[in-house]
């Protein structure tokens, strides 16, 4: 640490610090009191672009190494750490940012030195290009996930902190995406998964009561329970698979056009078929509602997604078993 002028917090005489010495303190010349030679603290900037990769720096160090990092040094006399945090995007990286949150305060080692403290932003990025600055040979952005080692454990600690702190919000918008593209596999959750399947006898037998006392459905109390019974715990075992991408949808298809045309072979009529899925949908829905656990945003969006899902697999389901019901597969 070079020589800094300083007061004495004991007598307020105008004092030298310097870092020469090993000790942990030094003594003021006037009183005596203890001067204690604490290094200054780094400032580590996180700015993530909107691919959500983190911007790095690869500086050369003393012993003629080079390191990746995050943008980072050390806050100078008489400044803030956030101050140094913003100074330090413009020097190394050439941005101009703002500071959008504090994500961490951890020990840090560098080199022989273990006594420091890295006081870690994320920041915001307001105007400027990246270029490298003085001391840096070269920055890039790399994925949050996948990236160089970097030079200390606590860059390392607070990117990681920086990423769950996102996640519920990167989740969100992952499910919109899905949702806006209509992809094949939906954002749910294990936990909505494992509902679906460890519900399923509660659902079956809900069922099997509404069927038999519904007068859209009343030629399934004509068939053996048990078998059907059996056969509505495949359905919804099917369904589990299909939402995690187990079951393909041509495999969906047959299995209720099968339906379909077995209950035309009973002489089921249409009508009956398509109420009772109907109503499988619905019960289906209502245990996953009443039985999950809604807390937080992300689990809004879950049952929003989950929704979905229900509607698209059981549309396909009727669609497939009136194919079935017809005199011959016209498909």
């Amino acid at each position: 640490m070079p020589s800094n002028p300083n007061n004495c917090s004991g007598c307020g005489a105008k004092i030298a610090i310097s870092g020469e010495r090993e000790e942990a303190f030094q003594n003021c010349p006037v009183c005596g009191a203890p001067i204690y030679l604490i290094p200054p603290p780094l400032a580590a900037c996180i700015l993530l672009n909107e691919r959500r990769e983190v911007l790095l720096t690869k500086r050369s160090e003393p012993e003629g190494e080079t390191a990746w990092s995050l943008p980072m040094g050390f806050a100078q006399v008489g400044e803030a750490v956030t101050e140094a945090a913003t100074r330090i995007m413009k020097e190394t990286a050439g941005l101009e940012c703002g500071i959008l949150r504090l994500i961490d305060a951890d020990a840090a080692t560098l080199g022989r030195r273990t006594d420091l403290t890295a006081v870690t932003f994320e920041m915001e990025r307001a105007v400027g290009s990246e270029q490298a600055g003085a001391g840096v040979e070269r920055l890039g952005y790399f994925p949050h996930s996948r990236h160089p080692d970097l030079i200390c454990a606590a860059n390392e600690r607070a990117l990681q902190l920086c990423a769950e702190s996102h996640l519920e919000e990167w989740m969100i918008s992952d499910s919109f995406e899905r949702l806006q593209n209509d992809a094949d596999r939906a954002m749910l959750s294990d936990e909505l998964v494992r509902l679906i399947r460890d519900e399923s006898a509660r659902i079956t037998q809900a069922w099997l009561e509404e069927v038999g006392r519904n007068q859209t459905t009343r030629a399934y109390a004509k068939l053996d329970q048990n078998l059907l019974r059996e056969r509505v715990s495949g359905m919804l075992s099917q369904f589990g698979r299909w939402l995690i991408g187990g079951t393909a949808d041509r495999e969906v298809a047959d299995f209720y056009f099968d339906v379909g045309r077995d209950r035309r072979r009973q002489g089921f009529g249409a009508h009956e078929v398509l109420s009772a899925l109907m109503l499988l949908k619905k019960h289906v829905w209502l245990f996953a509602h009443d039985r999950g656990v809604w807390k937080r945003p992300i689990d809004a969006y879950r049952v929003l997604e989950l929704n979905r899902r229900i509607v698209v697999f059981f549309d396909k389901a009727m669609y497939h078993a009136a194919r079935g019901l017809e005199p011959t597969d016209s498909a």
